[in-house]
C-alpha cells in the first residue's frame, strides 16, 4: 500500500519525461555525488539530433532576458509542499456549487492546480500588477542580496505571511523583479490551459513590450492573436507627465493557434443588409431572381483581382471586371439573379445571411461601450453602499465582453490575479443571460486593507473579503433579476485557503529517538487539522477536480467520504483511526477509482495487508494509498 506523496511534481522532472518522449535516446543515468543514479539528458546528443539547428551558446542569438529570469524559470518548476484548506463557513452552496476561490499566494495555488486541472481552462484573465512604481508585486525569491533585500521595503501580508514589496523606480531591478514576478506564473497558466484556451492579460504602456517578449517565449509568436485596445474613458487618466492615457492594453494569446475554435464569433451585422434591390438588374440571361425576401447585402466583385470575367447586359453591351470569381462561377450566378449590375454598371454579387458564417471576428479595439474604469468605480459602489474599495476596477461589463468572445457556454475560466472578483461577476452574468454554464476559479493573496482605507472601516480585513463579498451581492441580484430565465445559476463558490503541509516536519537522527517520542509519533498528521483538509490535499495530489460533489456519511459508526458519488466513485476516503473490516467491505464493495486511509488506521503491517486483500477481492482496479 503506497503513501500519497503529497507534494506537486517537480517540475524538472516532468520537462525530462517530455524530452523523453520526444527523443529517448538523448535519456541516459548517471551517478550523483552522494552515489544516488538518476536520469539525465545528454546535451552532446540532443545537438547531434538537431544539427545545425542547435544554437551554441557562445553563439550571440536572438533572445529576451533579464537578470533573475533563469532563477524565474526555476521558479516554476520547483515542486511545493503546501496544499488548500477547505473553509466551509466562507463558502457558498458548498454541497452543489462548482466554483472556487482561493485564497493565497497564486504562485503556490498554480503548482497546486497543475494536475487536478491540466489541459482544462478554456479562458484565463488577469489583471496584474502594472509596474506603474506604486503597485506592490510579489517578492517571490530573486536571490537578492541582504543589502538588496533591505532596500526594497519588503512588508508581509498580517494574515499569511506572504512577503510582498513595494516597486519603485529607484529599485535598480524594476523591470527586472516584475518580469520575473510575472515569467512563472504564467509558464504554469500556460499548462493549465487547453489545446483552444486563451489567456487575456490587462497591462497598460509600463511593462506593455516586456509582457509581449515573455508570452511570445511562453506561448509562442504564432500564438499571438491580437493586442485589444480598451478605451477606458472620455477623460483619460493622468498616468503620465507629459500625455494623458485614454486606453489599456488587452494582450491575448492561444495555447494552439491550430484549434478549431479558439475565439467566438460576434453575431453578423445585418445592418447593411437589404431584402430589395435597389433598382432594377441590367444583367441579361437571368433566369431566376433568388433572393425572394432574404436578407442579403450587396458586395463588389472586384474585393480580389484573381479574374477578369465578362458580363453582358440588356442593351447589348458587355462590362469587364476584375473579380474574385471566375467566369464559369459568374455564368451560373448571372443565370440565378445572384449578379447586380445597376445603372453606373457596377457589379455586385448578392451575399446571403445564409450563406455566409453567422458572425463576424470581433474587433480588437473595445470601445467605452463595454464600460470604462469611472463605470468599474460605480458598480462597486452600488454593491457595498456608496463605498470606495477599489481604485478602477474593471467593469464587469468588459470583462463579461472577454469571457464572452473567450470561453465556451460550458467551460472552465480561470482568474488567478482575481482582485475583485469582476471576472466572477460577469462569468455569472453571461451565464443568466445565455444559459451557459461557465465556471469560475479565482485566485487572490489575501492583501490587507490599509486602516485608513474605506474597505478596513467597513469590517473588510482584506482583499479577499470584498471579493468574496462581491460574488455574493452580485449573484443574488443577478439571480434576482433572471429569477424566470436562469431559476438554477450556480452563484456559489467553494473557499480553499492555501496553507502549509497537513503533514508534521518529522526529521530526526535514529540516535536522537527516544520511546516516549515514538509513542507521539503515531500521527503523522497535525493536530488542528481535520477530514475534510485531509481530503482536498488527497485531490490534489492525485489530481482529481476541486469541485466535484462531496457526500459523508457514517458507516459503522465512522465517517466515510465519497467524491463524486455513483456507479464508480472517484475517490473515497476514511480517516478514522481503528477502521473496522465492515467498513472496508462496505467501500470496496462501491468499486471506487480511488481509496485512501490514514497510515495510522491500521494496527499493524497485517491490518493494511488485510486491506490490500479485501479489495482485490471486491475492487482489484480500485487504487489504494495511505497518508
Amino acid at each position: 500500500m503506497k503513501k500519497l506523496d503529497l507534494k506537486t511534481k517537480d517540475g524538472v522532472d516532468a520537462n525530462l519525461e517530455k524530452l523523453s518522449q520526444l527523443f529517448p535516446e538523448v535519456i541516459t543515468e548517471i551517478k550523483d555525488e552522494n552515489g544516488k543514479i538518476r536520469r539525465v539528458a545528454d546535451f552532446e546528443k540532443l545537438k547531434m539530433i538537431l544539427g545545425d539547428d542547435a544554437a551554441e551558446s557562445a553563439q550571440e542569438f536572438y533572445e529576451f532576458t533579464w537578470p533573475g529570469k533563469n532563477e524565474a524559470i526555476m521558479e516554476a518548476a520547483k515542486a511545493t509542499t503546501k496544499t488548500l484548506r477547505p473553509c466551509v463557513d466562507e463558502s457558498k452552496n458548498w454541497d452543489t456549487t462548482q466554483n472556487l476561490y482561493i485564497e493565497g499566494d497564486n504562485l503556490e495555488v498554480l503548482k497546486l492546480l497543475q494536475e487536478s486541472y491540466l489541459g482544462k481552462v478554456k479562458m484565463i484573465y488577469i489583471d496584474p500588477p502594472y509596474n506603474t512604481g506604486k503597485d506592490f508585486v510579489y517578492r517571490d525569491n530573486f536571490h537578492k542580496s541582504a543589502e538588496e533585500g533591505k532596500e526594497d521595503e519588503i512588508e508581509r501580508d498580517e494574515e499569511t505571511g506572504e512577503k510582498l514589496f513595494q516597486n519603485t523606480e529607484s529599485n535598480g531591478r524594476f523591470h527586472s523583479d516584475w518580469c520575473s514576478m510575472i515569467y512563472p506564473r504564467l509558464k504554469l497558466a500556460r499548462d493549465l490551459l487547453s489545446d483552444d484556451g486563451v489567456i487575456f492579460i490587462s497591462i497598460d504602456d509600463n511593462e506593455v513590450h516586456n509582457l509581449r517578449k515573455i508570452c511570445d517565449e511562453i506561448f509562442g509568436e504564432r500564438n499571438f492573436i491580437t493586442d485589444f485596445v480598451w478605451e477606458k474613458g472620455k477623460e483619460g487618466g493622468n498616468d503620465s507627465s507629459i500625455m494623458r492615457s485614454h486606453y489599456d492594453n488587452i494582450m491575448c494569446y492561444t495555447k494552439n493557434c491550430n484549434s478549431k475554435k479558439i475565439i467566438n464569433l460576434d453575431k453578423k451585422d445585418t445592418s447593411r443588409h437589404i431584402r430589395k434591390l435597389p433598382e432594377d438588374n441590367l444583367v441579361l440571361g437571368v433566369e431566376n431572381e433568388i433572393n425572394q425576401g432574404e436578407l442579403f447585402q450587396l458586395i463588389n466583385l472586384s474585393k480580389q483581382k484573381d479574374y477578369r470575367v465578362k458580363i453582358p447586359l440588356k442593351d447589348g453591351t458587355i462590362i469587364e471586371w476584375d473579380s474574385y470569381a471566375p467566369q464559369t462561377t459568374i455564368d451560373k450566378w448571372i443565370k440565378t439573379g445572384k449578379i447586380f449590375v445597376g445603372q453606373r454598371k457596377v457589379p455586385y454579387v448578392k451575399s446571403f445571411l445564409n450563406e455566409e458564417i453567422q458572425g463576424q471576428k470581433p474587433s480588437n479595439i473595445i470601445t467605452q461601450d463595454y464600460g470604462t474604469t469611472k463605470a468599474g468605480s460605480i458598480e462597486i459602489r452600488e454593491l457595498f453602499g456608496s463605498r470606495e474599495f477599489f481604485s478602477y476596477p474593471k467593469p464587469s461589463v468588459l470583462l463579461k465582453r472577454i469571457v464572452q468572445i473567450g470561453s465556451s457556454e460550458k467551460c472552465l475560466i480561470l482568474d488567478f490575479f482575481s482582485g475583485s472578483a469582476t471576472t466572477a461577476h460577469a462569468c455569472m452574468q453571461l451565464n443568466a443571460e445565455d444559459g451557459g454554464n461557465r465556471k469560475f476559479i479565482m485566485v487572490q493573496l489575501p492583501e490587507v486593507c490599509a486602516p485608513e482605507s474605506e474597505a478596513a472601516k467597513a469590517g473588510y480585513k482584506n482583499i479577499c473579503e470584498i471579493g468574496k463579498e462581491r460574488i455574493r451581492r452580485a449573484g443574488e441580484k443577478i439571480k434576482t433579476e433572471h429569477a424566470t430565465t436562469a431559476p438554477n445559476l450556480d452563484i456559489g463558490f467553494r473557499v480553499l485557503k492555501l496553507d502549509e503541509s497537513n503533514m508534521k516536519d518529522v526529521y530526526y537522527k535514529p540516535n536522537e529517538i527516544s520511546q516516549d517520542m515514538l509513542a507521539g509519533l503515531e500521527s503523522n498528521i497535525k493536530e488542528d487539522r481535520n477530514d475534510l483538509d485531509l481530503l482536498f490535499a488527497c485531490l490534489i495530489d492525485w489530481g482529481v477536480e476541486l469541485s466535484l460533489p462531496l457526500k459523508t456519511e457514517t458507516i459503522d459508526g465512522v465517517e466515510v467520504h465519497t467524491v463524486n458519488d455513483g456507479d464508480t466513485p472517484d475517490l473515497i476516503a476514511c480517516f478514522a483511526q481503528n477502521i473496522p473490516e465492515s467498513v472496508i467491505r462496505k467501500i470496496a464493495a462501491r468499486h471506487p477509482l480511488r481509496a485512501v486511509f490514514r497510515d495510522s488506521s491500521f494496527a499493524d503491517s497485517p491490518g493494511k495487508i488485510n486491506v490490500t486483500e479485501i479489495f482485490k477481492t471486491f475492487s482489484p482496479n480500485t487504487i489504494i494509498k495511505v497518508l
